[in-house]
């Protein structure tokens, strides 16, 4: 398997080489008054974040510039240890971002669905949630990718999907289970972890729960890569607000075309809403891909999507996945009540292969 040919930055800042990204944010100072609507503090927001993007380009230069000497790790680690001393702004480009996300949900269009509800008064989407959060567990996962091991991994409740073979459908489908959020004491949870070896912090069904992953996020002391551990099915306005907060988005890329999306997970428009967030996440920070591969959905879903990667974002961790098990309502749907073959999986790798992509795991 070889060790990872990208995710470079991802294992600097796990070594306290770089900082999170969430790190250069909240030292970008931005005026803003709370008061104001939203569409002003989106273009506050256009504004800053070309500030935000100088910085951690001057920073970018200044790390490569340390590699060229014999002591860069430690140069590196001195680099970044004064940067986290410095300040942080306030109010901050992250609390810029908390606003705007807080505000969103007043008319909700964090996802693809784009329902419109108000979940601050409680009315309730798709995703069956209002603006609380809860998570169903959080630990120090030993099951995730090898270079991601062990990760600080946080499971929210419900989901933006409704996936007929859902292998967490008893979180998934009760989005008011589990533990109540308050982003201050999970923050010191993240803390905590990180201090007993965690590699990262991993948010996992992050994108109805952004409002609370910006606000925790806010309150985390130490430097920590934040994995973005979901279904890429995000609204393009929450794909502005994680540009700077999240260093690796573990995305799972499911289908190929609309139509099995819309049979298996009861979902519209997916490749209009998920390869553009596939994109923006490429330009932005750093990708890991899962696809998990289907029985019967080799040529219409495994296909396109490794052709589609190395045309779009070639430079990226492929993970090919095999752990499909017929799970909650699988059953049902007679194509997908079976494991794969082993002429199933040989048939994938092959494909991911003959599209050219470099990073595979498998």
């Amino acid at each position: 398997m070889g060790a990872p040919k990208y995710l470079k930055r991802y294992f600097k800042v796990q070594k306290n080489e770089m900082p999170a990204l969430f790190k250069v944010t909240e030292r970008v100072p931005v005026e803003f008054d709370p008061g104001m609507q939203l569409e002003e503090l989106r273009k506050i927001h256009e504004k800053e974040i070309e500030e935000y993007r100088k910085l951690r380009e001057n920073l970018e230069i200044e790390a490569a510039e340390a590699l060229a000497y014999k002591d860069a790790a430690e140069r590196l680690t001195f680099f970044t240890e004064s940067f986290l001393e410095m300040p942080k702004a306030s109010p901050s480009l992250l609390d810029l971002k908390v606003e705007i996300v807080d505000r969103m949900l007043e008319k909700c269009h964090c996802c693809g669905w784009r329902c419109e509800v108000n979940r601050k008064t409680g009315e309730k989407g798709f995703c069956r949630l209002t603006d609380l959060s809860n998570y169903a567990s959080e630990f120090l996962h030993m099951g995730e990718e090898p270079e991601l091991v062990p990760s600080h991994t946080i499971f929210f409740t419900g989901c933006t999907f409704a996936c007929v073979y859902c292998q967490n459908w008893d979180i998934s489908t009760c989005p008011d289970s589990g533990t109540r959020v308050e982003p201050r004491k999970l923050a010191k949870l993240i803390d905590l972890r990180r201090m007993h070896g965690a590699r990262n912090v991993n948010f996992v069904t992050p994108t109805p729960h952004t409002h609370t992953v910006l606000k925790t996020i806010r309150e985390v002391s130490v430097n920590t890569p934040v994995i973005w551990n979901s279904n890429m099915y995000h609204s393009r306005e929450i794909a502005e607000m994680l540009e700077g907060v999240v260093d690796v988005y573990l995305g799972d890329f499911k289908y190929g075309n609309n139509e099995c999306a819309r049979r298996y997970s009861k979902i519209k428009n997916y490749l209009e809403v998920v390869q553009p967030n596939f994109e923006f996440a490429y330009k932005t920070a750093e990708v890991l891909l899962r696809h998990l591969v289907l029985p019967g959905h080799l040529e219409c879903c495994t296909k396109p999507i490794a052709e589609w990667v190395e045309k779009n974002i070639p430079q990226i961790r492929f993970n090919l996945m095999f752990q499909y098990r017929p799970c909650y309502r699988a059953m049902e749907y007679p194509d997908l009540g079976r494991h794969l073959t082993p002429e199933e999986e040989a048939r994938a790798i092959d494909i991911v292969r003959e599209a050219g992509i470099e990073d595979l795991l498998i």
